[in-house]
């Protein structure tokens, strides 16, 4: 199967994927379950093209194993946080501005502002176990192999900074403080550093691979997205509001890559 063709039916599959899960929110009138598909939709995408595909074996069972393990596993979180938080209060005030402002019905809103926008991002940032699957060669070599290690500890830490988190929110005593513990003490997200880490330890391992390469997309989107749109300045722009020691957490605590907090 060439690379455009298994592509192309992967595409064809996650749109019928996202318009079952619209149909779905429709219902619900929520559509806070789409961050769990961010991470299970990977999956599926990496599982069709195990499927479909007919590139190195090894290859192939890294990349669909590592982003199965990454994919299930912030997916459940993803998951159980919708379960015990409730809808996520960004998209009610996003799809409420813009039935307002726009007199777009809850059906428009969501499948313009949410699902057609999620869907073609989700797409991109899992290329690389998509098209690192297509090639029968050359076997993984070191290149590979340090990428499976950079995926494991991305997902290694991104687990440990989620289950900091919330232990942290879980303590009635820590209300209103701000999280600048475990590894929050080295980076203000150990969870969007994990995940591109984690991203980029996959496009290393299909990078040994010509077809591969043309994955680089999706680590380059999933960084910037997490950097310097909807991840960081997002949550950044909500804790200032809310916590007021966050400004002097910014001040201290690296951005994004780990190292250690400058002196109070």
């Amino acid at each position: 199967m060439t690379a455009l063709t298994l592509v192309a039916t992967n595409a064809a599959i996650l749109i019928l994927l996202f318009l079952l899960l619209w149909a779905i929110c429709l219902q619900t009138r929520d559509v806070t379950p789409v961050d769990s598909v961010w991470a299970l939709g990977m999956v599926a995408m990496a599982g069709t093209t195990f499927i479909q595909a007919d590139g190195d074996p090894t290859r192939k069972a890294l990349l669909f194993g590592l982003c199965a393990v990454w994919g299930l596993r912030l997916g459940g979180y993803m998951l159980w946080r919708w379960r015990d938080h409730g809808p996520d209060r960004r998209y009610q005030v996003m799809l409420g501005r813009a039935q307002e402002a726009k007199g777009w019905g809850f059906a428009r809103a969501t499948l313009v502002l949410v699902f057609a926008t999620q869907a073609p991002m989700l797409f991109i940032v899992c290329l690389p176990v998509q098209l690192g699957q297509v090639d029968g060669g050359p076997p993984v070599g070191t290149l590979g192999m340090i990428g499976a290690g950079m995926a494991l500890c991305g997902i290694v830490f991104e687990s440990i900074g989620d289950w900091q988190l919330t232990r942290f929110r879980k303590n009635p005593a820590n209300a209103g403080q701000v999280m600048d513990r475990g590894l929050w003490r080295y980076t203000r997200h150990p969870n969007y550093f994990g995940d591109a880490l984690t991203w980029w330890g996959l496009f290393a391992i299909a990078a040994e691979t010509g077809t591969g390469l043309w994955a680089l997309p999706g680590p380059v989107l999933l960084t910037w997205t997490l950097m310097k749109w909807s991840g960081a300045p997002t949550i950044e722009g909500r804790m200032k509001r809310k916590k007021p020691g966050y400004d002097d957490y910014v001040r201290r605590t690296p951005a994004f890559v780990p190292w250690f907090p400058k002196a109070a």
